[in-house]
Order: structure tokens, then C-alpha cells, then sequence
């Protein structure tokens, strides 16, 4: 049995975290994380998942991505997303509204700090990449089963914690 060994209970998951400890643990993550699933589908529904770096302000994440890309052409598209944050036993799921800005569009200081944060500078790059700005609307949060009630923390881009 995972998590056993013989004569010994399997280890237990700690007690839920209340909502307003998810997220805070959340907003620590979009602080201090620099990758990010990122989801998204074509017009037609065809699905598609890459990880991305990012770059938070409090309010928006910040991602960059070649606008000729499946994904750069999925999100301009339907302008929305849905990405994962954390490994699977603590992740965060955020869904989006995108906005789509040419590179030399973002003010210089925006852009600097998700160059200075990813260790990238899309502005520089050969490839022409778009920004996508995703505002959360909806943000849920769990690290085991005992977590999925009360997993949302974030309805209609308003914290409920």
C-alpha cells in the first residue's frame, strides 16, 4: 500500500486548509513561482497544454508566446484560459479572460520585470511573440480529496476569502 509499510497506518493527509490559507498560499505561488500550465483550445475545440513562464502584478498574469504559435493563435481566438500552477497534489487552477498585446505595446517596466523574473526577454527575440495578459475569474485550490470542498477562491474575478 503507498505511503506504508508493514505494521504501520498509511500516512494521512493533514486537515483542509481553511479558504483564506489557500490563498494565501496561492498569491504566494503567482509571487514567487516562474512556470505555469498553460491551457487553451482552437475555434474548432482542439485542446492544448504547454507550460509557460509568467509574471504576476497582484492583479494579472503576464505571459509571452509567439502569436503564430497554437497557443498565441488559441488564445487570441477565444480569449480565454485555464492554467495550473503548483504540482498535482497542491495546485492552483485559475481561469481567464486574455488580452492580446503586440510586444512593444507593454510598458518598458512591466516588461522588464517579466524578463528579470522568467530570464527572458521576449522584445529581443527574433520570433515575433505576442503578451497575454490573463485576468483570474476563477480560481480554485486542493492538495488532497479532503481539500475539494471549499476548493474555490475566486468567483467572477472576486476573491471570496
Amino acid at each position: 500500500m503507498p505511503g506504508s509499510s508493514a505494521g504501520q497506518p498509511a500516512d494521512r493527509p493533514a486537515d483542509p486548509r481553511p479558504r483564506a490559507l489557500r490563498r494565501r498560499d496561492t498569491e504566494h505561488r503567482l509571487a514567487h513561482d516562474a512556470d505555469v500550465w498553460v491551457a487553451s483550445a482552437s475555434a474548432d475545440g482542439v485542446p492544448y497544454l504547454v507550460p509557460l513562464s509568467f509574471e504576476w502584478d497582484g492583479e494579472t498574469l503576464l505571459l509571452a508566446t509567439p502569436g503564430d504559435s497554437p497557443t498565441g493563435r488559441n488564445l487570441a481566438a477565444t480569449r480565454t484560459t485555464r492554467l495550473g500552477l503548483g504540482p498535482t497534489r497542491d495546485v492552483s487552477m485559475i481561469e481567464g479572460e486574455v488580452e492580446v498585446l503586440p510586444v512593444d505595446a507593454l510598458p518598458a517596466e512591466r516588461a522588464d520585470r517579466f524578463a528579470a523574473r522568467t530570464g527572458f526577454d521576449p522584445r529581443v527575440s527574433a520570433t515575433a511573440y505576442h503578451w497575454f495578459l490573463v485576468t483570474p475569474t476563477r480560481v480554485q485550490a486542493w492538495r488532497e480529496a479532503n481539500e475539494l470542498t471549499g476548493r474555490e477562491l475566486m468567483r467572477a474575478g472576486r476573491w471570496l476569502a
